[in-house]
């Protein structure tokens, strides 16, 4: 199986942090940085750098646990929509994406341009995925505006855009597990900068340095703004 891990599986936020991306973003380029720097100042308007994100956006899970995929193919990115070129590269395989988001319909634009919110369900569409599951992380339970919070929901919520037959292989689940490195035969690490917390980044390019992973393109460098 091919595995992809979403960087925002394991940086995500608490219950009743109205102003996380997981209400939603339109994953600009002010999304990724700049919408931090404020999340972080509304917190603290005398902040020096990302300590006061820590409370309402952990570091989740044990990401560490990741390294254990050291030795295989693996490859980079800080979006998600590349994983459609990547999964078209090694297609037919059953595909596990451990992820915030199901990434098989985005709700607006051009249905058919691949894009980190549909890059699954366009893979799935023209057969290069044979099955896809969804992994989404524990902590999803304790945040109700999370996909992973009520799995029936979303499977509900899919039925209206996804055809019977393509919504037959996909699967939801809401686990902490990742599968075993015996059954993976290439990982894709995507970083997702608008959704992750910037003082996150080190232990993500810690992963990605330990499975000696390509960049298809380049993980964000955030550092704390200039005065």
């Amino acid at each position: 199986m091919l595995l992809s891990v979403d960087w925002d599986a394991y940086s995500g936020c608490v219950e009743h942090v109205f102003d996380a991306p997981i209400w939603g973003t339109r994953d600009r380029a002010e999304d990724r940085l700049d919408a931090w720097v404020a999340r972080t100042r509304n917190r603290d308007p005398h902040a020096q750098d990302w300590t006061p994100l820590a409370g309402d956006f952990p570091l989740h899970g044990d990401w560490v646990a990741l390294q254990q995929y050291a030795g295989l193919p693996a490859a980079l990115s800080w979006t998600h929509a590349d994983a459609y070129a990547w999964v078209a590269g090694h297609a037919g395989q059953d595909v596990v994406n451990v992820d915030s988001h199901h990434d098989l319909v985005s709700y607006s634009g051009d249905p058919a341009r691949v894009r980190p919110g549909n890059w699954a369900g366009l893979a799935l569409a023209r057969g290069l995925i044979r099955t896809y599951t969804v992994r989404y992380p524990a902590w999803h339970a304790h945040v109700r505006v999370a996909e992973g919070y009520d799995l029936e929901r979303t499977r509900d919520e899919l039925r209206a855009h996804l055809p019977t037959d393509l919504l037959d292989r996909v699967r939801l689940e809401r686990t902490d597990a990742l599968p075993p490195a015996r059954d993976v035969t290439g990982v894709l690490l995507v970083q997702s900068p608008a959704w992750t917390n910037p003082a996150h980044d080190d232990a993500f390019r810690t992963v990605a340095a330990a499975l000696r992973a390509h960049a298809v393109q380049p993980s964000y460098v955030r550092p704390w703004p200039a005065p």
